[in-house]
Order: structure tokens, then C-alpha cells, then sequence
């Protein structure tokens, strides 16, 4: 199966929007996020990638289809929880920030080199913007989480193959509700960062 990979902006991501919410809803379902989600709540969620002039969707397809999907937008654009937790003295300013939200990939397309082409755009529009750097924020999940699959493999090796290292103070708390459960809980999600 080979993939085409397209860089998605404006009316382009409103096309692609009841797709990547599909994804988002089945890819994060599965360890380490959970996520039992809705699509009406993905399409309020996902506005910012529409409407932020500085967004960017890339899409994996296979065909016509949408299989995986990766967004960014400026960070100072992004849901205040992951902005408001990007500040202190030793960070950069948010305007000098592009944040890299969610990869989501079908498992059966994984394994094909998408995790690079992702951030390699991504990275790409970033300079395009001025950005000096690119952060990411992943959930942290305790080691002996009653639902952590014995299989479960860390992507840490990946990120810091890419160059990003972690902020160990810097972390925001996001609000989901897990599988099985009947409410929200906060979540902390450990931000990474590189410098372009």
C-alpha cells in the first residue's frame, strides 16, 4: 500500500474534517490515550485547524481515502491549556512556537514511514511561518495503568531520533473521558520541543 501524502489549508481541511474525526475517534481509542470520543465534539474541537490561518492538516491516502492525518497550528492558536502551560523564563515566547497536535495513522498503514513525512511537513510549514520551534505534547500514563497492553511500545526512541527532547516542567492537563468511565478526567501530557 503506498501512501500520497498532501498538505491540507482552508477550505481543504473543512473537506477533510467529518474524515479525520473518524480517525481521531478510532486511532485514540487504543493505548495510551483511551479516548472514548464523539463527533460532535471533534468537529468543535478540530475549528482551530479550519479557521487558524496558520494551521496545517497533512493527510495520508490511500486512494481518495484518508487512512492518517497530522495538524499543527501556531501554538498561541492552540486550546489554552496546552498554551498556558508553555510558559516560563527559560521558554520561548509562543509566537516563536509551532505546535504539533495529534498523528493519528490506521495500524494496518503503520510501519511505512509516515511518522517521518509527518513532522518533516509539519517542520517544513513551520519555517515556512517563521517558527523557530516545534513542540508536541504526549499523555503520560503510569507503567502499571490496568489497561497498558503487555505489548506496549514507548515512541520516545522516535521523538528523540527526531531531534525533540522533553520539558520535564512543562506539562498540561487535558480533559477526556476514558473508555469505561462515565466522566472526564484531567489528564497530564508532557510537552517536547525542537529547535528548528
Amino acid at each position: 500500500m503506498t501512501l500520497e501524502y498532501r498538505t491540507l489549508r482552508g477550505a481543504e481541511v473543512e473537506e477533510a474534517l467529518d474524515a479525520l474525526a473518524d480517525l481521531r475517534i478510532t486511532v485514540f481509542r487504543d493505548w495510551p490515550y483511551l479516548y472514548d470520543g464523539d463527533h460532535a465534539y471533534e468537529r468543535r474541537y478540530m475549528q482551530t485547524y479550519r479557521d487558524s490561518p496558520g494551521a496545517v492538516l497533512v493527510g495520508a491516502f490511500d486512494g481518495d481515502r484518508l487512512v492518517g492525518a497530522a495538524t499543527g497550528t501556531p501554538m498561541e492558536d492552540h486550546a489554552e491549556e496546552f498554551a498556558g502551560a508553555f510558559t516560563g523564563e527559560e521558554l520561548p515566547e509562543l509566537g516563536e512556537v509551532f505546535y504539533c497536535a495529534e498523528s493519528v495513522l490506521l495500524p494496518e498503514y503503520r510501519g511505512q514511514g509516515a511518522g517521518h513525512a509527518f513532522f518533516d511537513m509539519r517542520e517544513a510549514h513551520a519555517r515556512e511561518l517563521g517558527r523557530g520551534h516545534v513542540a508536541f505534547c504526549a499523555v503520560m500514563r503510569p507503567d502499571d495503568h490496568p489497561d497498558r497492553p503487555p505489548e506496549a511500545r514507548s515512541l520516545e526512541p522516535f521523538w528523540r531520533g527526531r531531534g525533540y527532547r522533553p520539558l520535564p516542567e512543562v506539562v498540561a492537563e487535558f480533559s477526556w473521558k476514558d473508555l469505561g468511565d462515565a466522566e472526564e478526567t484531567r489528564k497530564p501530557l508532557q510537552f517536547w520541543m525542537k529547535t528548528l
